[in-house]
Order: C-alpha cells, then structure tokens, then sequence
C-alpha cells in the first residue's frame, strides 16, 4: 500500500507510523543528489538529516516495537583517509551539504539505540546502481544517453563533469538484500557495504560505449557547471564485516553492472533485477 507523507512533516510522519505499526522500517527517504544539495542546503539538512530524527522520535514516542535501517551514504567520509579503506572505524569528513546531512542521520540513528534502545542500525552504502538509478545520476546519465543516441533520438553531445572522480560502484539489489540482512540480527549494529574496488567516470565511459563499440571522446564535452564546490576524489569501501557478521558478499561486478545498464536503456526495462536477487 503507498501511502503519502513529506520528511519535513514530523506530524504527518507521526500519525503514519500510528497507523501502520511496521515491524521493520527502511528509512531511504532524501535529498539525495550530491550536487544539487550545495544549491539547497537547508532544505538538504531539513529532509536528510531531522527527517532521521523525525521518524526515530515517531518510534520512540510511539513505542513501536520495530527495527529500524538508516541509509547512511560514502559520502560521509568525504574520501580516503591516508589511502586506506573506507571501514566502520574511518573518521567522517563530508565534503556537501548531503554528506553533512547524513552524518547527522548516522549519529541520531546511533543515540536513539543507546539512548532509547531502539533496534536502530546503520548501513553506509557505497554507491549502488541500476537500470532504476535516477537519470539525472551520473550512471544513467551516461547509459540512458547512450540508448537514445544509437536509436537516432539525439545528436547532442553528453555533458559531464569531473571524468577523474572515482567511486566504488555496486549492484543496487544486491546491496537491497544487504539492507534486509542487516535488520534481521538480533543485536542491530552499523555495517560499510562496498565491493572494494574503485573506477573512474572515465572508465564506466570506457565500459558503456565499449559495449556499442562506440568512441566516447567524440560525444562527451565537459560542462564546469557539474564540478562540485569541494570534490571527493575516491571512494573505496572495505565490507568485510558484514561478510563475517551477515554473511553478505557483492556477486556483480564493475563490468557486469555497466553491460546491465546498457541494456536495460536500450530495451527500455528494468533488465535483470529479479535474476540478480535470486542469486544475492
């Protein structure tokens, strides 16, 4: 059943959660684009960081007997720290409004279990991708463009931003049931869930068009408007706990995932998610 209601609105939150008792709770909810939070900042803090406060005082007020996931984002780290992996015990150092936002989430989230002794936990999620990615997200910017250009839809060329930037890029399904797991332990705790390797936008570039044989440099011009106020240069997660706690390892790799998105923009579905949550 959808039911509608805004994270700004504490009091509409409130009387949903009276409502519908969940047992479990998977707070996805955000201003969730990186570039777009330095022209909203507040809106940014409002939505993604006390729209987390929101909800947890809902339930503590309430007294819901639910366990409760918080999105947390890489982006709270604001990059390697001394070249090392990304893990659980790295420091915060966000670099956006975003990133900003969802430290506060990942505290608030933090206090309210040792505070109030809600089963609240944590999973900072790299970033994860599929043919539902949004299209204004650098992924599916890339292939969705690429699937209107092959079927003669445009011949405008592909505004980018930063090519140099590096991320450690999942499969969103994957990293879904890694949400699930993380909410069926007894004891709720805060997990990185990461494939533990890195790539360039230049290189997804290189995957995508290499899947049409199609040279990309003759497409893509750079707009300096896409470039970030403060960049984070890399990200790469170390997921090692959750494979020894919840038993979650990524099946999909960087190449796998690329081809998939491709073809799902040029079929024009969602190609593949049911295959690959079998096998998660």
């Amino acid at each position: 059943h959808l039911h509608f209601g805004d994270l700004t609105d504490g009091t509409a939150l409130y009387s949903l959660l009276a409502k519908i008792r969940p047992t479990e709770i998977y707070h996805l909810g955000a201003q969730s684009h990186v570039r777009v939070s330095f022209d909203i900042p507040v809106y940014t803090g409002d939505a993604t960081g006390l729209g987390t406060c929101r909800l947890l005082e809902s339930i503590r007020d309430l007294k819901l007997p639910c366990r409760f996931y918080q999105a947390g984002s890489s982006e709270m780290y604001g990059g390697l720290l001394n070249d090392s992996l990304l893990s659980e015990r790295t420091p915060f150092h966000p670099r956006s409004p975003y990133g900003a936002a969802k430290v506060y989430s990942h505290w608030i989230t933090v206090n309210y279990r040792e505070a109030q002794g809600i089963h609240a936990s944590n999973g900072i999620l790299f970033n994860h991708e599929s043919p539902r990615r949004g299209e204004t997200f650098v992924t599916r910017k890339i292939t969705r463009w690429l699937a209107q250009h092959v079927k003669g839809l445009t011949d405008q060329p592909l505004y980018l931003g930063n090519l140099e930037a590096k991320r450690d890029w999942g499969y969103t399904p994957e990293y879904v049931c890694a949400m699930w797991r993380i909410l069926q332990q007894e004891t709720p705790d805060d997990y990185v869930i990461a494939t533990g390797e890195t790539h360039s936008i230049r290189e997804f570039l290189d995957e995508a068009f290499g899947c049409l044989g199609i040279d990309w440099s003759k497409h893509v011009k750079i707009d300096p408007k896409y470039y970030r106020p403060a960049e984070v240069d890399v990200l790469l997660g170390d997921a090692s706990k959750a494979a020894e706690k919840i038993g979650w390892v990524p099946r999909v790799k960087f190449k796998e995932l690329v081809q998939i998105m491709v073809k799902a923009d040029i079929k024009g579905e969602e190609h593949g998610l049911t295959e690959i949550w079998d096998r998660a």
